[in-house]
């Protein structure tokens, strides 16, 4: 199965700022295009309250609809139209009746239009149609045929409204039906110069251009920064782990981002910290099986030949020695493997452990308590001591447990070097920043060559004991010390006899 192949972050970053401008930009200018007839339905439904209150004049005023009537009622009601540009009536034959340019109302000079735009108040287009006549002029009442054809074929009812521009002037117009006591005695069109309309719908439009290049540029920038500061170092740690993870010889560099500040950096510091933590176990786990191999060996060569002389050998006190010696060796072989899983568990655990603030003469007590009981049911006179010369209390950061097995373990290795009437003594003190831990017995101590080798994987000086002892406890006591950022040594006692462990623990702040 061929590999699909994926896409980069910053491919997905950028499809998805398209489709995400692409949305904005159809609805930017589907806007745009709602921008002028919004503003035009706004203007005309000014023009609807003038129509409205002049019907209302008409009606109340009782005025006829017809030339001589409406021309006294305007000139006695010039204040309603006084900021428009020119009001028009037309009776219901389509024919002109009132015209407010007659009466000197307006200076403005209408000639020829380009084009006129009909449409229902609600926005809905009946009509474009282009035409040469002059439908506007101010001293006659000629040439308004495209109104009379309006009012007479096109008019539904609803209110229309007439878009319309001559010369370099943009008009909007509103025709409607004029009823007086709910009877319909005519039309009304009311024109308004409207270039504020235009003004505002081309700031609008700049507005809003200028906004959508400054959001593109903005995603641009974005889009770099991103690239370069972000997904770039992120693939080159994805190259760095693929390195790793397929044991390429190609060096990849990543101090310069081992040394950011943010939040690369800290990815940085963590995916090295990782890979040189797997390398360290990989390399444990090679040295641990190379150790274990040969441990077992020996073992194993001892047991081959005691079983085959065990089948030769008649003499029973031969026998059992014999079987002693397969008995021994198998328990050695059992102790080996046990003790060498449980530390490739205690390994596998210590790096999932949380470490708490916890207080080491607490751990100490507790232990050698234990102690204490196992010696009395075993009936050993061997006497455990603390000695604390800090005075106070011992707050470190670590894994309690962890720690009582570093405790355990050490008690133990001084318990079994220990004769009868003998004293352990647990001397804790402080230097500097940190908290001195010193196991001393009384036994008969290293060699000057065992103090350099005590911490090593399966390595022990009691030879008789070897079954119940695999010599991985004090390695196993160094890598727990080690994850707790302390340090671990041994020597022997220099005014008494025996030995004695050193163990330094960071302070807790």
């Amino acid at each position: 199965m061929k590999k699909k192949k994926s896409a980069s972050l910053l491919r997905k970053f950028l499809l998805f700022n398209f489709l995400a401008f692409s949305v904005l930009g159809l609805f930017t200018i589907l806007y745009l295009k709602a921008i002028q007839p919004n503003l035009v339905k706004q203007r005309s439904a000014k023009h609807l309250i003038v129509i409205n209150n002049t019907s209302d004049h008409l009606e109340r005023l009782n005025i006829n609809f017809d030339n001589e009537s409406i021309k006294v009622f305007l000139l006695s009601t010039r204040f309603l139209f006084q900021s428009l540009d020119r009001v028009r009536f037309y009776n219901n034959e389509g024919e002109i009746i009132g015209d407010t340019n007659i009466l000197d109302l307006d200076k403005s000079v209408f000639s020829k239009t380009e084009s006129i735009i009909l449409e229902t108040i609600d926005g809905k287009l009946t009509e474009e149609k282009k035409i040469d006549e002059k439908i506007f002029e101010s001293k006659n009442l000629e040439n308004h045929s495209t109104i009379k054809d309006t009012i007479l074929n096109k008019f539904q009812g609803s209110p229309l409204v007439i878009e319309n521009k001559v010369n370099e002037n943009y008009f909007v117009s509103t025709l409607s039906q004029v009823k007086v006591k709910n009877e319909e005695v005519g039309y009304i069109i009311v024109t308004e110069q409207a270039n504020d309309i235009l003004i505002a719908v081309k700031e609008r439009q700049n507005f809003i251009l200028r906004t959508v290049l400054a959001v593109a540029l903005v995603i641009l920038i974005f889009s770099l920064f991103l690239n370069k500061y972000i997904l770039k170092p992120i693939g080159f740690l994805v190259l760095f782990t693929e390195a790793i993870k397929t044991k390429s010889e190609k060096s990849i560099n990543t101090d310069k981002l081992f040394f950011r500040e943010d939040e690369i950096g800290k990815l940085t510091k963590s995916i090295n910290e990782m890979t040189s933590e797997l390398q360290k176990r990989t390399n444990r786990a090679e040295t641990f099986s190379t150790d274990l191999a040969h441990e077992i060996r020996n073992p194993l060569a001892s047991l081959k030949g005691a079983s085959e002389l065990l089948d030769k050998t008649h003499n029973e006190k031969e026998r059992d020695k014999l079987l002693k010696i397969l008995s021994h060796d198998v328990e050695r072989i059992e102790r080996l493997i046990t003790d060498y899983s449980q530390m490739l568990k205690d390994e596998a655990s210590l790096s999932r452990e949380k470490m708490t603030k916890i207080n080491l003469i607490n751990i100490i007590e507790n232990v050698v308590d234990e102690f204490k009981q196992d010696l009395y049911s075993q009936n050993k006179k061997i006497q455990i001591n603390i000695v604390d010369k800090t005075g106070k209390k011992k707050f470190i950061l670590g894994i309690e447990n962890r720690l009582e097995q570093v405790i355990a373990n050490l008690l133990d290795n001084s318990i079994s070097f220990s004769k009868e009437d003998s004293i352990i003594e647990i001397e804790i003190n402080e230097i500097s920043k940190n908290f001195v831990v010193l196991v001393k017995d009384q036994g008969p101590g290293f060699s000057e060559a065992s103090t350099q080798k005590i911490f090593k994987r399966f390595y022990s000086n009691r030879p008789t004991r070897f079954g119940k002892h695999s010599g991985l406890g004090l390695n196993i006591v160094k890598n727990i010390v080690e994850l707790h950022n302390g340090t671990i040594s041994a020597s022997n006692r220099i005014n008494a006899k025996g030995a004695q462990i050193e163990v330094l623990l960071p302070k807790s702040i």
